[in-house]
């Protein structure tokens, strides 16, 4: 007899001693921790319980547990959670499958670190497939959040995956299009050992994951996410554009694996867009490389299709679906109740599928009012341990909003201003039209910094007449030699043309058609570009506000004749 399965993240096959069995008793058997399933005279026995264990794995004198009420003399006093066999062994009735997708290990919320949160998802998860005795956990992709996740990301994903292996499933995982196929697969084959299936390459699409029930051999393909310009030369299929044509040729590849296996059934996981589904907005586009949409007749004939990409639980199909993500990532997700889907298949193929809802680790809620409101409104207390999107209406910008929100809500994440007499549906056309430059300037000031002073608004009305005038008044020339001799003209003007030359690299301080040299004209400029004023109060160096210059009172600007 052996004994297979994992210890401390161990995969590893030992020998029971023949000495030990109990008359009756036949097959595989699965250890985990100290709890075992055995096969006995043609039946399962729902759970049984080891007396010791040695260091090697060595296993003494196993109590079998009453297969219709799970309990024995000696169990009585604990309820022992059943395992489930490997896949190797088959599993009696039709197979239970849970369909997760996209846990974005690793993912920020408005710059908050969600890992804690999605441990706690994560073990939800591990918890319903011990309790709805699950045989097959399916994700889709988007396991992680980036390409190269953070340490504390894999361990977090890590301990979910021993989690769910604990719990008594087998895991069959896909990249997707946040995942790095080559870092996630890295160790695809020892994982497999420990009942961890990763398909994150071409190579791996036509290769499935054989699990088997009562009722035969089910194959389980993964088709990870599969960028057009980089896989097309691969999948045999060079003219392709879209992610249609990509999964065209991937479900090709499935199909003919199929055909060669006589009364398979089948599921496939796939890491896309199709057709009928509804972003809601945290997910990141796979419009690169042409259409990111499929059809759902891509996967006709399939007995169950797990989806991944979208995060809200979606039917397209009874056979086809997405379940979403574990947690909301952005306020657009706030009313989604999150979920997975628990599939069964008997010999016919797909039998039922149910939604089991995950619980709230933290909700999100979106507030609105002045600062003072949202502070002390009694309505707003269910939101204090929520992440909290506000909209501030006070007629001034508050003044370190966030700080003084969180002292309510701890968890506030952003913070909006909305003038309350604003209409943000007018045209900007709209809004100036009959309104004097100078109104127009000064509510742009206002908006973005605070209502300008009197001489701030004297500087801004000078600085207009002297565009009006710029724009009235004589064309001024490029820097170019001019017969008669060099121009004459107010420096400060001249200061105003090789400003305006500075794209093209000319400088009209050089030149002598600008009446003097660099040295001459130079006048001092702030590090940062921006104009200094000198002893007098006169503008100095750079052009000022809007890139013009108030008018001097020694001649405005210079006047070029040919």
């Amino acid at each position: 007899m052996l004994l297979t399965g994992i210890h401390s993240g161990s995969a590893y096959t030992n020998r029971v001693d023949p000495g030990q069995k109990r008359a009756g008793m036949t097959g595989d058997w699965c250890w985990d921790a100290g709890l075992i399933r055995a096969q006995m005279a043609g039946r399962f026995v729902p759970g049984c319980r080891v007396d010791s264990c040695r260091d090697d794995g060595w296993v003494a004198e196993p109590i079998i547990v009453d297969a219709a009420r799970n309990t024995s003399a000696s169990s009585r006093r604990r309820a022992w959670v059943p395992m489930k066999v490997s896949e190797g062994s088959p599993t009696v009735g039709g197979m239970r499958i849970l369909h997760t997708s996209d846990w974005h290990i690793g993912r920020t919320f408005h710059g908050v670190d969600l890992l804690s949160d999605q441990e706690c998802s994560l073990r939800a998860i591990a918890d319903l497939v011990a309790a709805e005795q699950v045989d097959v956990v399916v994700l889709p992709g988007d396991v992680y959040d980036r390409s190269i996740p953070s340490a504390d990301a894999i361990a977090v994903c890590n301990r979910g995956f021993e989690a769910i292996r604990a719990a008594g499933a087998t895991i069959v995982a896909t990249s997707g299009n946040h995942d790095s196929p080559t870092r996630l697969g890295a160790l695809g084959t020892f994982a497999a050992a420990g009942g961890l299936h990763l398909r994150c390459g071409i190579a791996e699409v036509a290769r499935p994951v054989m699990v088997s029930d009562s009722h035969g051999e089910v194959a389980f393909y993964g088709i990870p996410y599969l960028e057009p310009e980089i896989t097309r030369a691969e999948l045999g299929v060079p003219q392709a554009r879209s992610h249609a044509e990509i999964l065209d040729a991937a479900m090709g590849l499935i199909r003919g694996d199929l055909a060669q296996r006589t009364g398979v059934r089948s599921v496939v996981l796939a890491h896309a867009f199709v057709v009928g589904g509804e972003a809601t907005g945290s997910e990141r586009s796979i419009s690169v490389g042409g259409v990111e949409t499929v059809p759902l007749a891509a996967f006709a004939g399939i007995d169950y299709v797990a989806l991944g990409h979208l995060h809200s639980p979606q039917t397209l199909s009874e056979s086809v679906r997405y379940s979403g993500s574990p947690l909301p990532y952005s306020f657009g997700e706030r009313s989604h109740r999150k979920a997975v889907w628990i599939v069964e298949l008997d010999a016919g193929g797909l039998s039922a599928v149910t939604r089991h809802e995950l619980p709230v680790v933290r909700g999100l809620s979106q507030l609105s009012g002045t600062l003072d409101e949202l502070l002390r409104a009694p309505e707003h207390a269910a939101a204090e341990q929520d992440y909290v999107s506000a909209t501030l209406t006070d007629h001034t910008r508050p003044v370190d909003a966030l700080r003084k929100l969180r002292e309510r809500f701890p968890h506030a994440v952003h913070v909006e201003w909305e003038r309350p007499e604003g209409n943000p549906e007018l045209h900007y056309r709209e809004r100036v039209h009959g309104r004097r430059d100078t109104e127009i300037a000064q509510s742009f000031l206002t908006d973005v910094r605070g209502a300008p002073t009197s001489g701030e608004m004297n500087w801004l009305e000078r600085a207009l007449a002297a565009a009006v005038r710029e724009k009235d008044g004589p064309v001024r020339a490029p820097a170019v030699a001019v017969e008669g001799g060099p121009v004459r003209g107010s420096r400060r003007a001249a200061k105003v043309d090789a400003h305006s030359q500075s794209d093209t690299g000319d400088s009209a301080h050089s030149d002598p058609a600008f009446g003097g040299t660099a040295e001459s004209d130079a006048r001092p400029i702030a590090d940062d570009g921006s104009t200094r004023l000198s002893g007098d109060g006169e503008l100095d160096g750079d052009p000022g506000l809007f890139g013009l210059v108030p008018p001097e009172s020694d001649g405005g600007a210079a006047e070029l004749t040919a």
